[in-house]
């Protein structure tokens, strides 16, 4: 179901949460006049949810996790999920960072970076279900307050994946020339 997007309501609304960390490409859009991402604008129709979404900028875009383990978290989730949005935004994101938008098993990551994205599928597929041994790997890795961050980060894509899957929220390659904080 397409959410119907009141351009005046999604206005008056992102103009008050404009200033957010968690929405400084977004804010670079607002400020040319350019509509904001559509993910942004239905998420606008409701104050609340807005403030909620810009409420998270304390873990993404800054959290304590390094940005290449976090963006390939999104990226595998949203791959796993099929959000078309999610997955073409941060790739765009992931391109102006430098970063290869890849999240293959034979890919060239970081040690954590590798250990993110196995995490992240694992939790996806079956959260009741993670490894022993997995766990294990992950603590020689990641420290217990990063593997929460690590696990905070897949549990929120997940919710914007279906967010923007059920609300057939679209990307339309609003983020290939912001400049992309880190």
């Amino acid at each position: 179901m397409r959410v119907r997007i009141d351009p005046d309501i999604a206005r008056q609304n992102f103009d008050r949460v404009k200033d957010s960390p968690a929405l400084q490409e977004s804010a670079q859009l607002f400020a040319r006049g350019v509509p904001v991402a559509e993910m942004l604008q239905a998420m606008s129709m409701s104050e609340c949810v807005l403030r909620a979404f810009a409420g998270l900028d304390s873990v993404y875009p800054h959290g304590k996790l390094e940005r290449g383990v976090t963006e390939k978290i999104i990226l595998c989730v949203s791959k796993l999920h099929e959000c078309q949005f999610c997955e073409n935004a941060h790739i765009d994101m992931m391109a102006g960072l430098g970063m290869a938008p890849d999240v293959s098993t034979e890919g060239a990551h970081t040690d954590r970076e590798r250990l993110a994205i196995e995490w992240a599928t694992a939790m996806t597929k079956d959260s009741n279900r993670i490894p022993d041994e997995l766990a294990s790997r992950m603590r020689e890795r990641f420290t217990d307050a990063e593997i929460v961050e690590v696990t905070f980060m897949v549990g929120l894509i997940t919710l914007l994946n279906r967010f923007n899957n059920a609300l057939e929220v679209r990307y339309q390659g609003e983020f290939k020339d912001v400049t992309i904080g880190r």
